[in-house]
């Protein structure tokens, strides 16, 4: 018998599925945008999930952190207002839903856990590689190597929004939604920022307003929230308990 031992050994003998060299290539990028939507998708809808909570906030902060501490809080009450809790019902309403990592990601996963609530983890591969937080429901952490596509499961199932005083990260995030709000990509959610005294601080739109690149309307897309139970009303207050039918697809 001849040896077949170099046809069998060639790159191009791999099954498609089973060679990392072809699923890795540039000409596989679409492919990896689906398989990174319809994996996370997967795992959400086995567990019944409907719609969530996202909390935003600076990955820098440590247990007893005043803005930690606020996140923790908020998210375990809006964990016991929701029907987000094990057992209580198959669907999945309002489940808190971070970047997954630590600071004000981990204290927002943390205060749902300690509710006995699902949350949600969806983290990134970073050059220095973000490890998930020990707070988030294991089977509902994820890892995500492009940006858009979490963003894209971080908005798809949005409610509300809360966000705390971050880093470019967290305002990024923050004009992302903002955008897709103004713009209607979206259907219009509460956005809430925590904290006014810092947003206030950091943002001077009104020189936007001024110079006419925005519309003095738009400062109705979001409300300022400085403690976690004025945030939880402004964050349930308007938030759907059932999928919104009419919700564009994104």
């Amino acid at each position: 018998m001849s040896d077949n031992h170099d046809q069998k050994s060639s790159a191009s003998y791999r099954l498609a599925a089973l060679d990392p060299d072809f699923i890795l290539g540039d000409s596989m990028r679409g492919a990896r945008f689906m398989l990174e939507y319809q994996k996370t998708e997967d795992h959400l809808r086995a567990r019944g999930i409907v719609s969530t909570i996202i909390v935003f906030g600076s990955a820098r902060l440590q247990e007893g952190h005043l803005w930690y501490e606020a996140a923790r809080r908020f998210a375990r009450l809006a964990s016991e207002r929701s029907r987000a809790r094990n057992g209580v019902s198959e669907l999945k309403h309002n489940v808190i839903a971070t970047g997954g990592g630590s600071g004000i990601m981990e204290a927002a996963n943390r205060g749902a856990t300690e509710a006995g609530a699902l949350s949600i983890g969806f983290n990134i591969t970073l050059p220095r590689e973000q490890e998930p937080n020990a707070w988030s429901t294991p089977d509902l952490t994820f890892r995500f190597h492009y940006f858009a596509m979490r963003k894209m499961h971080l908005a798809m199932r949005a409610a509300a929004l809360v966000i705390f005083p971050g880093g470019f990260g967290t305002l990024d995030e923050l004009f992302e939604i903002l955008t897709l709000t103004q713009t209607r990509k979206m259907p219009p959610v509460p956005i809430v920022l925590y904290d006014s005294a810092f947003w206030q601080g950091l943002l001077n739109l009104e020189t936007m307003i001024e110079a006419g690149t925005i519309g003095k309307s738009d400062l109705d897309l979001f409300h300022y929230a400085d403690t976690p139970e004025q945030a939880l009303e402004l964050a349930l207050g308007a938030a759907p308990a059932e999928p919104r039918k009419d919700a564009p697809q994104r």
